[in-house]
C-alpha cells in the first residue's frame, strides 16, 4: 500500500469544450462478444436511435466535455497508422507484468490475457522487461501491455518501448501498473500522460462518472461505483478524459475536496495511441463491470481494433 502524501498542492479545474475528430463508429462489443443488457441500458433524458444507442456525430462535430484547461490536438489515427507494412492482419499483443505483488500483477494480467484472447488478439506474456529492447519483437505488436508498479527499467528498455509506441504500436494498462511504475523515468510518465501520487483514505467506496458518453469506449456505459483506491494524479493536459471521479475526503485532506479528477483518457505518443484507467487495484476491481469493460475497449482501441 502506498503511502499518502502529505503536503499536495491545490489545484482547479475548468471545464470547456473542444472539438475532437473522432475515427469512423464501430459496433459495440465488436469481436470480444456481445455487452450485457445492463450495460446497454439507454440513459435517461437524453435522445436516443432505433437500437436504443446515442446518436453519434462522427464527422468531427462532436463536442467533448473536457476536465483540463488546455485545448487538446489528438486526432485518432487511421488503419493505414495500425496496420503497419509487413504485420499480419490479427492483432498482436504484447504483455509484460512483474513489480510490487500488492498491485496483482499476474492475476489483473491474465485477466486481460483471457479477454484479449476472446477478442481474437494473438497474445504473448513476459515476466520481464528484457523484452523491450528486441525492436523487431516490440515493432511486430500492434499493442504493449505493461504491469510493473514501483519498478525500476533500465535506460535502454524504456527507450526500446518509447521507441516502439512513438512508432506506432499501441500502449495500454491500468491502476498503478501502468501509471505507478518507473517513478525515476519521466520521459516514461510523459508517455502514459499521467503519474500517481496519492489515494486519501485508501481503500475506500467512491463514484465514478463517464464525462464522454459519445466515445467507442465509454459508449452505453453509466456512472458507476467502486471499492477500491481513488486515485488522485498528476495528469498531462493533453489528454483526451474520457472518465472522471470528484474527491470528498472530508477532513482527511480538505484542500482536494471537490476536484474533479481524470480517472481514464487517451491521447496520442508520436504514431502510438496510449490508453489508460486508473481501475484495477486488484483483480476484483473487474468484476464490476463499467471497469472491465471500460478496460476491454480500450486496450483494443490502442491495439487500433475499436
Amino acid at each position: 500500500m502506498h503511502a499518502f502524501h502529505e503536503g499536495s498542492e491545490q489545484g482547479s479545474h475548468i471545464d470547456i469544450q473542444s472539438k475532437v475528430d473522432r475515427p469512423a463508429a464501430l459496433p459495440l462489443g465488436l469481436a470480444s462478444g456481445t455487452l450485457t443488457t445492463e450495460l446497454l441500458k439507454p440513459r435517461k433524458g437524453r435522445s436516443e436511435n432505433s437500437q436504443g444507442r446515442q446518436p453519434l456525430d462522427w464527422e468531427g462535430k462532436a463536442r467533448s466535455r473536457r476536465l483540463l484547461t488546455c485545448r487538446s490536438n489528438i486526432r485518432s489515427p487511421g488503419a493505414d497508422n495500425t496496420q503497419r507494412e509487413g504485420k499480419s492482419m490479427a492483432t498482436k499483443v504484447l504483455m509484460t507484468w512483474g513489480g510490487w505483488e500488492g498491485h496483482e500483477p499476474q492475476k489483473t494480467t491474465e485477466i486481460f490475457e483471457a479477454v484479449l484472447k476472446e477478442s481474437g488478439c494473438d497474445v504473448q506474456v513476459h515476466e520481464t522487461l528484457d523484452v523491450l529492447t528486441d525492436e523487431d519483437l516490440l515493432t511486430a505488436q500492434d499493442l504493449i501491455v505493461p504491469c510493473w508498479t514501483m519498478s525500476s527499467i533500465e535506460k535502454e528498455q524504456s527507450a526500446g518501448l518509447r521507441k516502439a509506441i512513438e512508432g506506432g504500436v499501441g500502449l495500454g494498462g491500468w491502476h498503478g501498473g501502468m501509471a505507478d511504475a518507473f517513478r525515476q523515468d519521466t520521459n516514461y510518465q510523459w508517455m502514459v500522460g499521467g503519474q500517481w501520487v496519492a489515494h486519501p483514505g485508501g481503500v475506500i467506496d467512491y463514484r465514478v462518472n463517464v464525462t464522454n458518453h459519445d466515445d467507442p469506449i465509454t459508449q452505453g456505459l453509466d456512472d458507476f461505483d467502486m471499492h477500491s483506491e481513488q486515485y488522485y494524479m498528476h495528469v498531462d493536459p493533453g489528454n483526451e478524459v474520457l472518465v472522471h471521479t470528484t474527491f470528498e475526503t472530508g477532513d482527511l485532506a480538505p484542500w482536494v475536496n471537490g476536484c474533479v479528477m481524470p480517472v481514464v483518457w487517451k491521447r496520442l505518443y508520436g504514431k502510438g495511441r496510449v490508453f489508460y484507467s486508473s481501475l484495477g487495484h486488484k483483480a476484483v476491481d473487474f468484476d464490476v463491470p463499467e471497469a472491465k469493460e471500460i478496460q476491454k475497449r480500450g486496450l483494443l482501441w490502442a491495439a487500433g481494433a475499436l
